[in-house]
């Protein structure tokens, strides 16, 4: 964790200040979610949640359209950010980096949550499975995506010893979207994917999932984790936590996008347990939670 923050409780997140000259209560809230697709797309499908959050809390809330992972980071480290969506992988970046305190998740009506990592390549492709990835070139999207880039790289190199640079090729997309069109347009041999990206943009009409093909699919991963920054006024984050936890889904432009991938709530959830999955792929990679270059 980054030596501006402490965590008296160990449940891994940083604390609030203790001195409240440092709290933050800004007359503008900016949110941002994560960049796993168009921008422009998600500021109206988070129009009527941040309608809300605006109410809840009494600010006005901005949505912050980001093109990467590291310049969200980047914003919430620097205080331009206040409340966020983190993708799974990059979520661990933010809480040590960043000073992110995650609390919420979406999930099914009947609590289930989480997605899957797959590996896909064109429906016509002579690929059937990963080990005939060797001599091929694989699309990641970015190096602190976990469905993109740190569990497949692991698994590649666990499960079936193909080492990247040795064994395969490799190339960044940037984000999910950019992959699955790659593959679609078959720009890509192949490439690692977040299975509830592919399910929008399918459900969108974006690309035809009959041109697609999966040969490999991985245990279910938390999904993307909202939360605030650490040292947002305590009174205005339980205000932005209440927020997340009173917004009616029903009707709303949330619920006609993530219904596509069966999301109907937010989740209360805790970085510790939650994310323990995703701290041990880091681990077995090496990859520690310092500044993304």
């Amino acid at each position: 964790m980054d030596v501006r923050f402490c965590d008296r409780d160990n449940d891994l997140v940083a604390d609030a200040p203790e001195d409240p000259a440092e709290f933050v209560n800004p007359d503008t809230l900016i949110f941002a979610y994560t960049p796993v697709e168009d921008p422009a797309v998600y500021r109206e499908v988070w129009s009527d949640f941040l309608t809300h959050l605006e109410t809840v809390t009494g600010k006005k809330v901005e949505f912050f359209a980001v093109d990467s992972n590291a310049a969200q980071l980047e914003a919430m480290r620097a205080g331009r950010l206040h409340v966020a969506g983190f993708n799974t992988g990059s979520n661990p970046f933010a809480v040590n980096f960043a000073g992110f305190v995650p609390f919420a998740m979406m999930a099914a009506e009947d609590g289930s949550y989480g997605y899957e990592m797959e590996i896909i390549v064109p429906a016509d492709s002579d690929i059937q499975s990963v080990a005939d990835l060797k001599g091929k070139e694989v699309a990641f999207t970015e190096e602190t995506s976990n469905s993109g880039f740190k569990a497949p790289s692991a698994l590649m190199k666990s499960e079936f010893g193909l080492e990247a640079g040795t064994d395969y090729t490799t190339t960044f997309s940037g984000g999910h979207d950019n992959s699955i069109l790659g593959v679609f347009n078959k720009d890509y041999d192949a490439a690692a994917i977040a299975n509830s990206v592919l399910t929008r943009m399918s459900e969108r009409g974006v690309v035809d999932p009959s041109q697609i093909r999966t040969i490999y699919k991985s245990e279910t991963f938390p999904t993307t984790g909202y939360g605030y920054v650490y040292n947002l006024d305590p009174a205005l984050a339980e205000k932005v936590k209440e927020a997340f936890f009173t917004f009616d889904w029903e009707g709303s432009s949330l619920q006609a996008e993530f219904s596509k991938s069966g999301e109907a709530q937010f989740l209360p959830i805790t970085y510790k347990e939650y994310w323990s999955v995703v701290r041990t792929i880091d681990k077995t990679l090496g990859v520690t939670y310092t500044q993304p270059k």
